[in-house]
């Protein structure tokens, strides 16, 4: 009997390795990238029924992918919070204002510490120099180990706000290079920004503008030899706004009501089923727990599930 529990035992220890091996075979992605616009309202982006405002996203490259129509920022609704929720997987309270890193370990950090990769490996590019700050975190086992490299802000040197041609053009130059990084956030900001100066013209016309900066980097990795094929893009956003008579309106958010809630994620990459669409609700804390699944790396730390409809069993 004992011989018997032996065997059996034996042959699920040797399932589970086999099926762990599979899994990490299955996928073809190497390169992952995080393009977050900053700050547009669900009803001017997806849930505008015409898509006239980002015409390319909501409708072309939307087929090229899967698309979470139920997307939530459960969290703060804030950039820095928004952001932080996007690679270290938890939702924490943190200032707004860059002053402070993030509590828990990053998706950048996790990375680099299994891959034994220079930070160049690994990037945050942003046009909001406070975002300089997701690459690090206070935890002490964590805390300046492990570092990605930055581009954020006018100068890449975490300060003040920067235009968006600026970074994408930074974000180019990466791509372009002979050694792209293998994962990488890219931030822009001019959506956001609009919408707190209460322009709501030029609001309009920054989420075209970024429409078609998503457009043009799906088509730079699809032309670079090295990412085709190998890359997997999620272009999200990390908050919303409030909706038409919650407070100021499209003017600011930060409070849970569903404007300042509702994101969206399109996900694209050579894993991923094309014109899906999933109603479940999922939400930015699972992206990091899908970028370590893919990347075949621990993240312990984050609190999301796997996108799994975007990610199927193969």
């Amino acid at each position: 009997m004992e011989r018997i529990i032996f065997l059996a035992l034996l042959c699920l220890s040797l399932n589970t390795q086999a099926n762990a091996q599979n899994s990490q075979t299955n996928y073809t992605t190497k390169y992952v990238y995080i393009l977050v616009i900053d700050g547009p309202r669900y009803s001017e982006t997806y849930g505008e029924p015409t898509c006239k405002y980002s015409p390319i996203l909501c409708d072309s490259l939307k087929h090229e992918g899967t698309f979470y129509a139920n997307f939530k920022n459960n969290g703060s609704t804030y950039t820095v919070p928004g952001h932080t929720a996007i690679v270290t997987g938890t939702y924490q309270r943190i200032s707004n204002a860059g002053t402070a890193f993030p509590k828990e370990p990053n998706i950048f950090q996790y990375f680099l510490k299994a891959t034994g990769k220079d930070s160049t490996a690994a990037y945050v590019v942003a046009s909001k120099g406070k975002l300089d700050v997701l690459v690090n975190t206070s935890h002490k086992k964590w805390n300046n180990q492990f570092v990605a490299s930055t581009y954020c802000g006018p100068n890449g040197n975490g300060l003040g706000y920067g235009r968006d041609d600026k970074t994408f053009a930074k974000t180019t130059a990466l791509l372009q290079s002979a050694n792209p990084p293998q994962l990488m956030l890219i931030n822009l900001l001019a959506v956001d920004v609009y919408g707190h100066a209460n322009n709501w013209d030029k609001y309009l016309e920054s989420i075209t503008q970024t429409d078609l900066y998503a457009a043009k980097l799906w088509q730079m990795i699809q032309e670079n030899p090295v990412l085709r094929n190998q890359t997997t893009l999620f272009i999200t956003n990390d908050h919303g706004r409030h909706l038409d008579g919650v407070r100021s309106g499209f003017v600011n958010h930060g409070c849970r009501c569903e404007g300042c809630r509702h994101i969206s994620l399109l996900v694209l990459g050579p894993d991923t089923p094309k014109g899906v669409v999933v109603t479940e609700e999922a939400e930015m804390t699972d992206i990091s727990k899908t970028i370590a699944d893919i990347l075949h790396f621990e993240m312990p730390t984050s609190k999301g599930e796997l996108l799994r409809t975007a990610f199927p069993l193969k």
